[in-house]
């Protein structure tokens, strides 16, 4: 998403044959963690083999993941992979709702912010695995005259598996400039009020639509092997607040909302307890005849949510004796969502970027 800022020119008393220079803005880029470019098998395997080679997302010794990667995982993985992304995928505009999701999202985020900053702000996304690359989008905003870059993943919890990986990428593509930008990057706003509220109201608005009210609220979240916790990553502790923020403003006792994980992979254990076999148990043991089902870790709906929650897991559900399950989608490009982001991002911009009607008066003397 280009602006439309002047052309580029030459500065003053520079030479005639000086290189044009864009006028100076400040560059937002928004991060998500990627999707293939389609789902037949070598769009699949090529982004798979990207996001499963990463260090961040698998660490095990390179000499033994990626035998076992390239010549089993990735034989077989994105045939299901695949699957998966076709029964979700965005006929009409050829592509998987993330990308979708995400390019929506950048547009109502840039109309806000250009509302307030003018033409002072670039506003444009990237992916953290596939296109567009974030090494591409820091290359376009410094040729379009991007000073500052404000880098933001859409991660509201902190994980090295997400956010640091985003922000990994981010210093790389700094990396491969002749004239870097001032950079910041934009923490986890698991905490963030108008999150909170934005969440909360997603929650009332579901249970208001339903028919019968559901008996408990599932607030499912991305899994990581248990070990990231007793190595210090502050992911889970961060998912537990949000859930507890969460009942809070909805008023709710502790009984009537829980906390589970979702996307186990690989054969260690990982946080728990595991969506797919807590909302079996709550069925079976509990007698949870009426779920909801919401996943806060995800800015925008996509594989995890779409496919694995609103199939997978509703599957696991009624299979348990389950009857009603309801999925409370991502906020995705809700204008209480899209609010909160510029919240963080106007807070992230402090000292980089003011409105132009308190930009200072030159006055001749």
């Amino acid at each position: 998403m280009r602006d439309s800022s002047p052309t580029a020119r030459c500065p003053a008393h520079a030479p005639a044959d000086h290189p044009a220079i864009p006028s100076a803005k400040t560059g937002v880029l928004l991060a998500n963690l990627g999707t293939p470019d389609n789902h037949d098998y070598w769009s699949m395997r090529r982004y798979l083999n990207e996001f499963l080679s990463d260090r961040r997302v698998i660490d095990y010794a390179p000499w033994k993941w990626q035998p076992l990667l390239q010549l089993v995982i990735l034989s077989k993985r994105p045939f299901t992979s695949g699957a998966a992304y076709k029964s979700i995928w965005n006929v009409e505009k050829d592509e998987s709702p993330l990308m979708t999701i995400t390019r929506d999202q950048t547009a109502a985020i840039a109309d806000s912010l250009h509302a307030t900053f003018g033409d002072q702000v670039m506003v444009d996304f990237c992916m953290r695995y596939g296109n567009p690359s974030t090494i591409s989008k820091v290359r376009e905003m410094v040729q379009a005259g991007c000073t500052r870059i404000l880098f933001f993943p859409l991660y509201p919890q902190y994980a090295g598996a997400t956010s640091a990986t985003a922000n990994d990428q981010f210093f790389r593509a700094l990396m491969a400039e002749t004239w870097q930008p001032a950079a910041r990057t934009v923490p986890a706003y698991f905490e963030h009020p108008e999150y909170i509220e934005a969440l909360a109201q997603s929650v009332e608005t579901a249970y208001a639509a339903a028919t019968d009210k559901p008996e408990m609220l599932v607030v499912s979240y991305h899994g990581m092997p248990q070990r990231y916790l007793m190595q210090g990553d502050p992911y889970h502790c961060q998912c537990q607040k949000t859930t507890r923020l969460l009942r809070e403003r909805l008023g709710w006792d502790e009984s009537s909302i829980t906390t589970t994980f979702q996307s186990v992979f690989g054969p260690e254990e990982w946080l728990k307890p595991y969506t797919v076999k807590e909302v079996a148990r709550l069925a079976r043991e509990d007698g949870k005849k009426n779920i909801a089902v919401i996943a806060p870790a995800f800015s925008a709906d996509c594989i995890e949510t779409l496919e694995e929650i609103n199939e997978e897991i509703r599957e696991s559900f009624e299979e348990a004796g389950g009857e009603a399950f309801t999925y409370i989608p991502c906020l995705n490009d809700n204008p209480a969502h899209i609010s909160a982001l510029c919240s963080v991002i106007r807070e992230n911009l402090k000292g980089w970027i003011v409105r132009p009607e308190h930009r200072c008066q030159v006055v001749s003397i």
